[in-house]
């Protein structure tokens, strides 16, 4: 019997919205500022997910350009009715003060895989919207509320109005649903119907260590919904030394043979550090439940933590095609792995056309900017990994740079740049940015004038993160120190985000935003524990062989 191997969805792949449609099964997942927007999976034996589509694209109409960091899209729900798919999302326009812009909207498909309608505004009284589709044909919209004013809590309760799918808007009255449990923070509604009860399922405890998932049930679609008084079904705060941390925010489904199975998002810490820096951000993971002859759910082996590892449910195998490491840019389609910040990627900036072999980036705005950033990106999925590319470039200024970045958002990144100094010419180090404060690799910088090229890599070691460059790829120079991996995590700084990191390919042009860099090549490879302390010291033996030529020529 095969296995389940927690989480299924490693890296960046928080909030999921877990649907099943005959044979197959599809957990959609917040994307944040990250674009095209709302990634969806597909699985026919849950063991076996692959990356079938991004919904939001630049057809959408929606423009997400000066959205805040971790803004944007949030928790998708993705349902389905006589032969349509629903997804509803939030897009947060505003976050970091007491009042959130928010923006809630449904979009329509026939298929999975589109297209897409263009997406209907529907409320902005709070986030994670929910589509429940009655028994009875009527359609229902939850959302949390969000309460700004200084006396009240800001999570106000679920709430919930009638959907109009004809006219693509609410009508009615809006009903108070929930009110949650002392926990708080209530959010993430999930309703569906089983043996004449209404059941309603929330994240409980805010998206941190003290996450939950809550049930509560009715025998009346409008309440009152009483909590499951051995609540919560699912908790990982008690135990901090567990492998997965910040459990939650859950979404449930049945199996054609009748099991029952919560898709839900959680963390893992950094190895040897704190639960408290999880760089490779929210995932997703799957547990077996079951009933309680009273009616309530429980996690099927027991107890409330998640399971590291459970036996997959009897349904046929059904493997896809492993994800190439390496990406050569030969074909003229993107690779649906990557995105780009707040904008699709664009032929106006990026092109695998243009040089066959070849993706060619031309240089815009900063790192910092919140509009027109020039950077490809895939998440981070592994505590040890490589990440490597070959880059052509010719900067005349230090306004241009270009090179390999790992990036959180604009307060907190390492960017691996070749750029251009007034008196050493074309350099190439590493500059940084952590909790917003900006810093330079100077006394590692390496005057590069007579490379033809640029060999860029960068080594994740559990907490370590560290630099390279070759001109030859052969030959490799460390050019930072060990750096903390953990700065690019969502609770770095005492901030909270949502996405965790991603490694991409970038490029500026601050002064004419003209410059044009070319990348030949863009390999990930994730790699076990031995293999990587060998990677590691092979290149530091290297680097030490380099350092001692150089001293003696």
């Amino acid at each position: 019997m095969s296995r389940i191997v927690n989480p299924i969805l490693p890296g960046f792949h928080p909030d999921p919205s877990f649907l099943r449609v005959g044979d197959d099964y599809y957990i959609a997942t917040s994307t944040f500022e990250w674009m095209p927007g709302v990634q969806i999976h597909h699985s026919r034996d849950l063991v076996h997910w692959r990356l079938a589509t991004r919904v939001l694209t630049e057809e959408c109409g929606i423009d997400f350009r000066g959205s805040p960091p971790s803004g944007s899209i949030w928790a998708p729900a993705l349902s389905y009715s006589q032969g349509t798919f629903y997804l509803l999302f939030t897009n947060v326009r505003s976050r970091g003060r007491n009042h959130k812009d928010l923006h809630n909207y449904v979009t329509t498909s026939a298929s999975i895989e589109g297209p897409w309608s263009l997406p209907a505004r529907l409320n902005g009284s709070g986030f994670d919207p929910f589509l429940f589709h009655d028994e009875d044909g009527r359609k229902w919209l939850l959302n949390m509320r969000w309460d700004f004013r200084r006396s009240h809590s800001n999570f106000a309760g679920i709430v919930m109005q009638e959907f109009d799918p004809v006219g693509n808007r609410l009508v009615g009255q809006v009903l108070d649903l929930y009110s949650g449990t002392p926990t708080g923070v209530t959010e993430g509604p999930q309703l569906f119907k089983k043996d004449g009860w209404y059941y309603l399922m929330t994240a409980e405890g805010g998206t941190g260590i003290r996450h939950q998932i809550t049930l509560a049930r009715s025998r009346t679609l409008q309440g009152p919904y009483a909590t499951d008084p051995n609540y919560p079904l699912m908790c990982t705060a008690a135990s901090p030394e567990y492998p997965l941390q910040q459990a939650g925010h859950g979404s449930l489904v049945q199996t054609r043979h009748g099991e029952w199975w919560l898709a839900h998002l959680c963390t893992r810490p950094l190895p040897g550090g704190t639960r408290l820096s999880s760089p490779l951000g929210r995932e997703t993971a799957l547990q077996r439940c079951v009933w309680t002859e009273d009616g309530w759910l429980r996690l099927a082996h027991g107890g409330r933590l998640p399971a590291l590892e459970i036996e997959a449910p009897d349904l046929a195998a059904y493997p896809f095609s492993e994800e190439k490491n390496r990406d050569d840019f030969d074909q003229k389609e993107w690779r649906t792995v990557y995105q780009s910040l707040r904008a699709p990627i664009g032929s106006d900036w990026a092109s695998l056309e243009e040089r066959p072999g070849w993706l060619k980036l031309r240089g815009r705005e900063s790192l910092v900017s919140m509009y027109d950033q020039s950077l490809i990106a895939r998440p981070i999925a592994h505590f040890r990994c490589r990440i490597e590319t070959k880059l052509e470039f010719c900067p005349e200024s230090f306004f241009e740079m270009a090179g390999l970045v790992c990036y959180y958002d604009d307060a907190d990144y390492y960017y691996l740049r070749v750029t251009y100094d007034e008196i050493r010419g074309i350099t190439l180090g590493v500059v940084c940015s952590r909790a917003g404060v900006y810093d330079e690799f100077g006394d590692m910088e390496i005057a590069a004038g007579d490379w033809e090229c640029f060999y860029l890599r960068a080594v994740i070691d559990g907490c370590a993160l560290t630099f390279f460059a070759s001109p030859d790829g052969s030959h490799w120079i460390a050019v930072s120190p060990e750096l903390d991996f953990g700065t690019l995590s969502d609770e770095y700084g005492g901030k909270l985000g949502f996405t965790g990191s991603f490694v991409g390919l970038c490029a500026q042009d601050l002064d004419r935003q003209s410059r044009e860099a070319w990348f030949d090549y863009f390999e990930y490879t994730d790699f076990d524990p031995e293999e990587n302390k060998r990677s590691i010291k092979e290149d530091r033996t290297r680097c030490r062989k380099n350092d001692k030529n150089d001293k003696n020529d």
